[in-house]
């Protein structure tokens, strides 16, 4: 591990310079302070454990609310700073952005601002940093990401896997034989990994697994006006959503339709979210422990500080059960061509997004 001396002999400046432009110290001119953070990147120089370290570690969060309770992102943070705050770190959030990934590479971020390491929350597969993720030096948990292979990279999610079993088992007890899936776009590693546990639930416990049955799109007005209906007009009795709120949706949109829930259709979610007990009926969930996901991210992240290299944590799900999912129709609704909405405009889109 490189050091402040070789840092130091490779500039050809003193070891106080070196210092005081990590620490973020006076008397060390911008240009400097930039010569002496790339260096110390590309030598591999990294605080964890050292004397000298700050105790700050931050929290990036992108399209991903958490300043309200009811947000998904809040117990996250909340379960997080629980245990990070006692153990004398200092947690910062900081919003993240593709301008910001673009404009430095994630090492020397950190470095400048003297970060240990940080939890991402929100990341989608085209955020720039995830290609900074496979060499990086500087520890980072990733929630429902993935990046193989670099020892100081952690991913932390629940079990998509469990959780599409659990769902798809509750829903062939209830009767149901054709299964739909419906999703927002496949841009994020969740939704992706979702919509695969999906096929691979429904194949496992003997039902259809047409390619057919599952759905998705980056607009809710399209999965409600094009997919629901295709849905069921193939005979599905059941829907199983990527997550509560496209969920929600599609409950108030049935009930436009006169479509019964659970009589005529079930509706099962993921996240629950505290919406789920309020919505029209309550929603049937697998629940994501969110804030044990925030202990386990603070978990991983000071096993990495403390030289413990973890590569995966998984959490198990629970299925909730409440009022939006039935007994299978005997006749079921899709046996009636379901009239479709009226096709939506490139405005409204644009409006929606």
């Amino acid at each position: 591990m490189a050091t402040l001396e070789d840092i130091a002999r490779t500039l050809g400046v003193s070891k106080g310079t070196v210092s005081k432009a990590l620490s973020g110290a006076g008397g060390v001119s911008d240009a400097m302070r930039k010569s002496v953070v790339e260096t110390a990147v590309e030598l591999g120089y990294s605080r964890i454990c050292r004397k000298d370290a700050s105790r700050r570690i931050a929290v990036f969060i992108t399209n991903m609310d958490y300043a309200k309770p009811e947000d998904f992102g809040y117990d996250i943070l909340a379960g997080f700073r629980k245990l990070a705050e006692p153990d004398g770190y200092q947690v910062v959030v900081v919003p993240l952005s593709c301008a910001l990934e673009n404009s430095v590479p994630y090492d020397a971020y950190m470095m400048q601002h003297n970060y240990l390491g940080g939890l991402f929350l929100g990341l989608s597969l085209n955020d720039p940093w995830l290609e900074d993720f496979k060499t990086c030096k500087t520890p980072a948990v990733l929630y429902d990401n993935c990046v193989p292979g670099n020892p100081r990279v952690t991913s932390i999610s629940v079990d998509n896997a469990e959780a599409m079993d659990q769902a798809v088992r509750y829903l062939k007890s209830l009767g149901h034989k054709k299964i739909g899936y419906l999703s927002h776009a496949l841009g994020s590693y969740v939704y992706q990994q979702r919509y695969q546990a999906f096929f691979r639930a429904v194949q496992a416990n003997g039902l259809p697994c047409s390619e057919s049955l599952g759905k998705c799109d980056f607009f809710t007005s399209v999965c409600l006006s094009e997919h629901l209906p295709a849905l069921l007009e193939q005979g599905c009795t059941a829907i199983v959503c990527s997550h509560d709120r496209l969920a929600n949706s599609v409950l108030i949109d049935c009930q436009e339709r006169g479509i019964r829930v659970p009589e005529d259709l079930s509706i099962l979610g993921f996240d629950d979210l505290p919406l789920c007990r309020f919505t029209p009926p309550p929603l049937t969930t697998i629940r994501q422990n969110r804030a044990e996901l925030g202990k386990s991210a603070y978990f991983a992240l000071s096993s990495q500080l403390h030289d413990v290299s973890i590569s995966l944590i998984q959490l198990h799900t629970e299925l909730i059960v409440r009022s939006s999912c039935g007994k299978a129709p005997r006749r079921p609704q899709a046996k009636k061509r379901i009239p479709r909405a009226e096709p939506v405009t490139k405005k409204e889109r644009n409006d929606e997004a």
